[in-house]
C-alpha cells in the first residue's frame, strides 16, 4: 500500500484550503490553476448526470493528501494495523 499512497502524493493533486466538505474541488481548482467556483459548478452539473458523482468525491477525499501531505485512508489504514 506504501507503494500506491507515494503514487498519490507524486501526482501533485492535494485538497484545497478553499473547503467547504472535503476540499477536493478546491484541489482540483488549484492543481488547474482555475476559480474554485468553475469547479464546484462543474461537479455539481456532474451530479446532475445519472452516475457515481458522489463516490468519486468520496474516493478522492480518501486518497488525495491534504495540505499537511497526510492521506485520510493511510491513517485510518495504520491505526487499524496497530489496533490488531
Amino acid at each position: 500500500m506504501e507503494k500506491f499512497f507515494s503514487i498519490v502524493r507524486g501526482l501533485g493533486l492535494r485538497r484545497g484550503p478553499e473547503r467547504w466538505l472535503g476540499g477536493v474541488c478546491g484541489g482540483i481548482a488549484a492543481k488547474l490553476n482555475v476559480d474554485v467556483a468553475f469547479v464546484r459548478i462543474g461537479f455539481l452539473l456532474f451530479c446532475l448526470l445519472p452516475g457515481p458523482a458522489v463516490v468519486f468525491y468520496l474516493v478522492a477525499w480518501l486518497i488525495l493528501p491534504n495540505q499537511n501531505n497526510g492521506i485520510a485512508l493511510e491513517s485510518f489504514l495504520e491505526k487499524r494495523a496497530m489496533n490488531r
